[in-house]
């Protein structure tokens, strides 16, 4: 196995952010926690519709809009694309996207939403709105707007981190 060299830290910063601190004290931690618990809440959602939640994340690319590839569905959705592939065969055997052929370009397949894939948007776009709202309850717009661009930059760092990796040791994690 490679080892990876890890340029110097920021010393105090670092130190507050040890891998011996409690888990709770994790920002990688508390981060997959949430995304879990959001994921599970929008399962509950989902589920009497038949849906998984994994749909979800291709039906909002789409719902923003449609007729994309499925390399742009993985990018968007930050999958990789063998995952993608099987998701929208699920999506497709529900009814609720379709593949055909680029005119220009007949290697590319490009993905529509179904008329059944379309009415699904306003019910679960409120879900996603429930969901939220029960997330946010009791926390300040300021901490919140803070949290979103604290995140967002972690999100940036780590790209950065990735895109700095060997090719091969970066083509083992996730995309994007």
């Amino acid at each position: 196995m490679m080892a990876l060299t890890i340029p110097e830290r920021d010393g105090e910063l670092m130190s507050a952010f040890t891998p011996q601190l409690d888990p709770e004290k994790s920002l990688g931690y508390q981060v997959r926690r949430c995304h879990r618990r959001f994921d599970r809440l929008l399962n509950a959602y989902l589920s009497p519709h038949g849906l998984k939640s994994g749909f979800w994340y291709y039906l909002r690319v789409l719902w923003l809009g449609e007729g994309v590839t499925q390399k742009y569905l993985s990018d968007m959705t930050n999958v990789a694309e063998n995952t993608t592939v099987t998701m929208i065969n699920g999506m497709v055997a529900q009814g609720l996207v379709e593949r055909t052929r680029d005119a220009s370009d007949r290697r590319k397949l490009r993905i529509f939403l179904t008329d059944q894939g379309r009415a699904l948007e306003q019910e679960m776009m409120q879900y996603a709105i429930d969901i939220n709202q029960a997330a946010l309850a009791g926390i300040d717009p300021q901490e919140i707007e803070i949290c979103a661009s604290v995140l967002g930059r972690m999100s940036a760092n780590l790209k950065a981190e990735l895109e700095s990796l060997p090719e091969q040791v970066a083509a083992a994690g996730d995309p994007a």
